[in-house]
Formats: structure tokens, sequence, C-alpha cells
């Protein structure tokens, strides 16, 4: 196979209109894609009335914890870097949702926590995940039994 980074595109070579096709039907990262930015609009709406988007939930849900986890820690979690994950947490700690604190054995690392305000949204935005998550689960036709589903998720996270 060429390397086509190293010289500009063969307008005589293009791609086949059938490979486009092709991608179209069959990519997973494509059709996983849809699907999470589907999944996501559904949460957000859903959190809308607390000013609460999908992603923010998820944050603050990593914090609710018996102890403070570190940013790496949240990072991993999710799946994020922590310089993403940095800000995303910029606006809930604006908000008074959390509280980011120095570790108190290694001031180098940061603990994250959720504050009063962050435990009340959590509390208020639970039943509309729960209803969420079983709308959802209903329309894939999993409903009871989704965990086929994200073990298979969580093969490829």
């Amino acid at each position: 196979m060429s390397n086509r980074n190293d010289s500009p595109a063969d307008p005589l070579k293009p791609v086949p209109f059938t490979t486009t096709i092709r991608v179209r039907d069959n990519c997973l990262c494509l059709h996983s894609q849809r699907a999470a930015r589907a999944i996501a609009r559904k949460f957000d709406e859903a959190f809308r009335p607390l000013d609460l988007k999908s992603g923010q939930f998820s944050i603050l849900m990593s914090l609710n914890r018996p102890e403070p986890p570190t940013l790496g820690a949240v990072a991993d979690l999710l799946g994020m870097d922590r310089t993403t994950l940095t800000a995303n947490l910029k606006p809930l700690e604006r908000r008074g949702l959390l509280a980011i604190l120095p570790d108190a054995k290694d001031r180098r690392l940061r603990r994250l926590s959720l504050t009063d305000a962050g435990r009340d949204i959590l509390f208020d935005a639970v039943p509309l995940w729960e209803w969420t998550q079983a709308e959802l689960e209903k329309a894939l036709g999993i409903d009871g039994e989704p965990d086929r589903l994200r073990s298979d998720l969580n093969t490829l996270a």
C-alpha cells in the first residue's frame, strides 16, 4: 500500500463511489459515532430542565464516591484525556457543582469532589437518567437485558 501522506492525492486514482457506500453501510466507527451522538442528544434533552448536558452528568456521577477521586482516575473512568476533562470541569466548578482541591498527601495531585449543590443536582438528575435509560433500552429491544450490549461496547473500550 502506498503512503499518500507524502504526496498530493492523485486525481487519476479516485476512490470509487461504491467504496463510499460500503463505508457508509458497514463502518463501525461511523455507526458508533452516530449512535453515541443520538444517545447523547436523548440524555441532553432529558437533563435540559437542570441545565445539564449528558457529559456533565457523567462527570458528576463519576465523582459520587466515598473518597474524592484524582483527576487522572476520573479521566481514565470516562475515557478522556486530562486536558479535555479539565476543560469540561471548569463550567461545573463555576456553577459550584464540584470542587478541585490539592491532595492532602501529594500537592501535585488534584482531587475532585461534589459540592452540596452538585449532590443536589445529581439527586434530581438520577430519575431523568433512569427514565431515559429505560426508554433507550426499550427502543433498542434490550429492555431488561442490556448487559450484552454493554459488554460488547466495553470490549472495544
